[in-house]
Formats: C-alpha cells, structure tokens, sequence
C-alpha cells in the first residue's frame, strides 16, 4: 500500500508540474502574442493616421447617380482645433500675392470693375457657400478649364469652410490679356482677371496653372506623382554620370524656340547642346514612349525656354537636379519671381543664345561643383518649395486677399452652372478620368494653411530687383573669364 500511495503522489507530482509547464508555455505564448498585436496595431494604427492625414491620394468614391445639389456643400469646417500661430510661414514667392493685387489696395474691386473682364476671360467663376459655380464664355483650350476647376474643387475639399464667397474672372490660354498701357493714371481701374501667367506690362492676376493636377493630353501626370518620378531618377543617374551637354525637347514651332534648334551641332560647329523637336501627335500615336519626363533627366544641363508665352515645363526641367539653362524669359508664373540666377539657375541671353549655352556648358563641365550645386538648388526648390501642400495654400492666400478687396457680396450670376467633382469626373474617362482620381484630396486637411508673409516693402523690393541685376552680371563677368 505504501509503495502504491509513493507512486500515486509522484504520478500528481509529474502532473502538476506538466499543467505549471503548459500554463507557463501558454503564458508566454498569449504575452507574446499581445506584445505583437501591440507592435502591429500600433503600426497599422500609424499607417491609418498616414491615410487620413495626406490630402493627395487615390480616391474612388464618386457617385454619379448624385447632382451636385444633393452633395453637402464644403462649408462645415473641420472638427480639429488649429493653432494658426503654429502654422509654419508660406515660402518667399507667396509675398508677390500682395503685389499682383496691389492694383485694387485703394479703391477695392466693384461687381462693374469684374463683370468688365467678361470680353476677355474664358469663365466666371463664384463660391457661395462653399459650392462653386461657372459661366463660360469662351471655350478653352483642350481641358484647362475643367483642370483648373478640379483643382478649385479639391481646394474647398482641403479646406471646409475657410475659402471665403468670392465672384472672378480667369483666362486660360497663354497670352496676357489686362495691359497696363490701357489703363492710364485717367483711366478707370483695370479689371482683375486670374491667369497663369503675367509680365512687366500686364495687371493679369498669376494662379497656379492646370498641370499640377496632370495634363492629359500629353500624358503628364500630377505633379506630387510625377515630381516623386523625378526624384527617383535623380537617384539613378548622378550628375556627375551624366551626358555633359544641354538638353531640350519639346515642341521647336513655337516662339523663341524656333531659333533655340539652331543651336544643335551641325556644319562642324558643336554647341553643346542637344536639341530634340517633338510632335505631339505623333507622340500620341506612339503611346508617349519617347516624352517620359523621368527618363529625361540624364544630362548635366536643361534648357528653358518660353514658347508662346511661359511654359509649365519650368518646373519639371528645374526637377532634374541639372544645371537649368534658363534664356531670358518675359513672362512669370506664380512662384518663378523666386528663382535667383546663379543660385537656382543660369541666365542666357536671347542674343547669340548658341555661344551663350556653349560658354555655360564649358563654365559647368569647368566648374563641376559649382553647376552642380547651382542644379540641386533649383532642383531642391520646386521638389519642396512647390509640394500640393504649398499649391493650395497660394491658391487660397491669393483668393482671400482677392475676396477682401470685394466690395459686394458674391451671388450666384444668372446663367452660372454649378460644378462639383462628380460633376467633372464622371463626365470623363480614362487618362483624364485616371488624373482626377489620382489627385484628388480625399479628407480635410489637419493643419491650416501656411502664413502668409507680409509684402515688400519698397526698398527690400528694389534690393530683390537689384540683387538678380548683380547675380546675373557676376554670371557674364564668369563667362568672359572662362573665354580669356
């Protein structure tokens, strides 16, 4: 009996100590086991917030059964709280916003001074209430008008209930069309019109121009795409492994660009340059194989050059970490105003442009550290100075300070028709319709827009103009050195 009570007692002993086992491995399985869902719902947790946070991504969800009347208007402004004192302050070029609308600082802007522009501009546009609404007069050229008013749209999206009720006229095509020599000191205030593009001699009010949403018809895609495109080509291709010549491509018919071609090699002469003419359609025809703009970043140098007027190509030649060879434009947009010669490009004349390149291609391939830098400054500037964060927060400066100088309250114009983005995207389909999703803002952004800085004042205006006047002449005083 005793033997058999030894050997029961050591049976539940070996038991016990196999369930204290068991227990103890299963312990450690379920803190492990938290520990991991720990670790992996913090990071979907962190992926989540990345989503709902980043106005620039895919979103499908459009309902076309829907009107725009049956959508809630964007004026319900987000629920989180923002400290506009934190907000970082807007990039240098947001300054000229006070300047470009300087014209109207005194007097304001009246509903006959906007309705005025009605003979040159393509559309009015007016926001009440956070909805947007068009009259067209004009058509435009292929889809800038519904790019531009997607863009417009994503805007409102970004920011509910901060984009005031404002009534203004925008132009879409490439010349300007307010000329100060027809508004004297006599005459009556010229009319304020929104276009992509001005000059020294032009009231045109400068907005961000429709290809930062993507331009269709020659397959260029959104810029916070593309520009991410660009980026990674930087990467393959170092500036010192590239071909050490000029590059440009584009269409050759158009302006200035008609004597740029001339500056190929040919006859014995080698410029240093290497022009390419293209054909949009028979790009087209060929699927856009040849006009990647991200396989086009492969020479030390890029050539900028206007063609009818300024060209949206600024920015993705600037983005090419390459020296960008820019001949002396006439026309600006809203941000080029910044650019400085010799810190984020190379100024050519318009004269003998062909030696000019060739000297800057010499200087550069002389001075590699130097045209380097001068590349990757330029470069740095439209990859982060130009990121969509900063797109809409100039939109939406210049558009309130434009809404403040109304001297009436916007209502909706007779005839105007309402657009939303279901308006706009279920009208297309493909590559445009693809375009749309792609950029578009799917939530309220969590932060308020930048501050914007204060204007110039006169004399640092005149310091500014003065210091690019000696920037560009220390860059000939290198050249005749170099020629020496």
């Amino acid at each position: 009996m005793a033997t058999m009570s030894s050997s029961s007692r050591s049976r539940r002993v070996q038991s016990t100590l196999a369930l204290i086992l068991a227990i103890f491995v299963a312990f450690a399985f379920i803190t492990r086991w938290i520990d991991l869902f720990i670790v992996t719902g913090s990071l979907l947790q962190k992926k989540l917030h990345l989503l709902n946070n980043t106005p620039q991504l895919h979103s499908s969800d459009f309902d076309c059964s829907l009107n725009c009347s049956d959508i809630p208007s964007f004026t319900t402004t987000t629920n989180l709280v923002f400290n506009s004192s934190a907000a970082p302050s807007c990039p240098d070029y947001f300054r000229w916003i006070h300047e470009d609308l300087s014209p109207w600082k005194g007097a304001g802007i009246a509903r006959e001074i906007v309705e005025a522009a009605k003979s040159v501009a393509n559309v009015r546009i007016t926001i009440v209430d956070g909805r947007l609404y068009v009259v067209k007069y004009k058509k435009a050229f292929q889809t800038r008008d519904s790019i531009t008013l997607w863009g417009l749209l994503q805007l409102l999206k970004l920011y509910p209930g901060r984009v005031p009720d404002l009534d203004l006229m925008f132009e879409f095509g490439d010349k300007t069309v307010i000329h100060k020599n027809e508004y004297g000191r006599n005459a009556s205030l010229p009319p304020p019109v929104f276009h992509y593009c001005s000059d020294e001699s032009s009231y045109d009010i400068v907005f961000p121009d429709w290809s930062f949403w993507g331009w269709p018809e020659v397959n260029i895609k959104p810029w916070e795409e593309l520009k991410e495109e660009l980026k990674e080509a930087n990467e393959r291709i170092k500036w010192i492994d590239r071909e050490p010549y000029a590059y440009w491509k584009g269409n050759a018919r158009l302006g200035p660009r008609k004597d740029l071609i001339k500056c190929n090699a040919s006859n014995g002469q080698d410029w240093k340059a290497r022009i390419y003419d293209t054909t949009w359609a028979e790009e087209k025809k060929q699927g856009f194989n040849n006009s990647d703009l991200a396989s086009q970043c492969t020479h030390r140098y890029k050539i900028y050059v206007e063609g009818v007027s300024w060209s949206v190509s600024q920015k993705y030649i600037a983005a090419c970490d390459s020296m960008t060879l820019v001949i002396k434009p006439h026309y600006y947009d809203f941000f080029t105003r910044a650019l400085l010669p010799s810190v984020h490009y190379w100024p050519i004349g318009e004269r003998d442009k062909c030696r000019a390149i060739k000297s800057a291609v010499e200087w550069g391939n002389a001075h590699s550290d130097k045209a380097r830098e001068i590349g990757q400054a330029g470069s740095r500037f439209v990859q982060e100075s130009l990121a969509m964060k900063n797109i809409y927060d100039y939109s939406f400066h210049v558009l309130n300070k434009y809404a403040k100088l109304l001297k009436y309250k916007p209502t909706v114009p007779e005839g105007a028709v309402e657009m939303c983005s279901e308006t706009l995207v279920c009208a297309t389909k493909g590559r445009r319709k693809r375009f749309m999703k792609h950029s578009a803002v799917r939530s309220p952004g969590d932060s308020p827009p930048c501050m914007l800085p204060p204007s110039y004042e006169p004399r640092g205006l005149l310091n500014l103009l003065e210091r690019k006047r000696n920037l560009t002449n220390q860059v000939q005083l290198w050249e005749e050195q170099e020629r020496r």
